[in-house]
């Protein structure tokens, strides 16, 4: 066994496995990761399972501006479809993509007609993204949150974003710095979710 292979047992990386956890979005803070920090969460974010080297995911990263300009559409859209809405709530709608320091949007970039690799892997390659940017933005010691919500399922949201109709929006990913640790929340119990099989039934 190698010095590395030892060190991902005993060490750290499988400690942080272990722990991670969300933060709230709304619970994260500046600093966000500079320049550099974020091009390292972005190069493991897509080091993840693809089969058949398709490549069906994209990445966008908001600036403030652009976050702000997100936060004028999310409001737009959220009056068209709920007029009269008060304007404590609609500013909950404003302010949704503007939580943290950085923004990344991960959507799909599906390939249909691709032999021998159904969307669904597709999908699930996409989500690893999403997961490996959690963990990599817990690795630099921020905190970082997955989310969907409404916008995520909304064509003109999707469209503001240039993001094709039969396409994804797979998550809103928020990196900060927490406000606070994060709180541990009830995790399943392994035995009820894992069996094992000696013989098939």
């Amino acid at each position: 066994m190698t010095e590395a292979e030892l060190n991902i047992i005993d060490g750290t990386p499988l400690d942080m496995l272990a722990s991670r956890r969300s933060v709230l979005a709304a619970r994260l803070d500046d600093p966000g990761p500079d320049e550099e920090e974020l091009q390292r969460m972005l190069d493991v974010a897509v080091r993840v399972p693809d089969h058949g080297r398709v490549t069906p995911w994209r990445l966008q990263v908001l600036s403030r501006q652009a976050q702000k300009e997100l936060g004028d559409a999310f409001a737009e859209e959220f009056t068209r479809q709920n007029p009269g809405v008060p304007e404590d709530r609609l500013h909950l709608e404003w302010i949704r993509p503007q939580r943290s320091p950085v923004l990344v949007i991960v959507s799909s970039r599906i390939v249909p007609d691709r032999d021998g690799v159904p969307p669904v892997e597709q999908l699930l390659s996409c989500g690893n993204v999403c997961f490996n940017l959690l963990h990599a933005a817990t690795a630099l010691g921020y905190g970082a949150q997955w989310v969907t919500n409404w916008p995520a399922y909304n064509e003109n949201i999707k469209a503001t974003l240039s993001i094709p109709t039969d396409d994804h929006l797979v998550g809103f990913v928020h990196i900060g710095t927490p406000k606070g640790p994060p709180q541990e929340r009830q995790r399943p119990v392994i035995s009820e979710v894992v069996s094992r099989l000696d013989s098939l039934p």
